[in-house]
């Protein structure tokens, strides 16, 4: 697995980026396919309504958030496996919409690829 960021989607994309991938399960407001120049939409990874919901990004439900969000990402290994392909041949960006950078789907989507054993 080589190198992942993550980027909001809001901020330009860059030659660095390598292949990038929104995870959001709705697609960014206020963004146009071209300026999102992202090269494959996940929204299945994302998490499920009822915990983005839940969720609401607030900073005290993170540890909480981040459990549930990996067992319902445990449930979909194949979607996982599948940004570990994208990510084999150079980097890979997992794009995301959320203003707070550190609590975020995209944060818990990292941890998982990097774990060791996993690749």
């Amino acid at each position: 697995m080589g190198r992942v960021r993550i980027k909001r989607v809001y901020l330009p994309a860059e030659a660095g980026d390598g292949f990038r991938v929104l995870v959001d399960r709705v697609w960014p407001r206020g963004v146009s396919k071209d300026k999102a120049a992202i090269d494959l939409w996940m929204p299945e990874i994302g998490p499920s309504t009822a915990l983005r919901k839940w969720f609401g990004h607030d900073p005290e439900r993170w540890d909480a958030f981040r459990r549930r969000y990996r067992d319902e990402l445990d449930q979909r290994r194949d979607l996982v496996d599948a940004l570990r392909v994208h990510g084999r041949d150079g980097p890979l960006t997992l794009v995301y919409s959320a203003r707070d950078e550190r609590h975020n789907q995209a944060v818990v989507i990292r941890e998982m690829l990097a774990a060791p054993g996993e690749d």
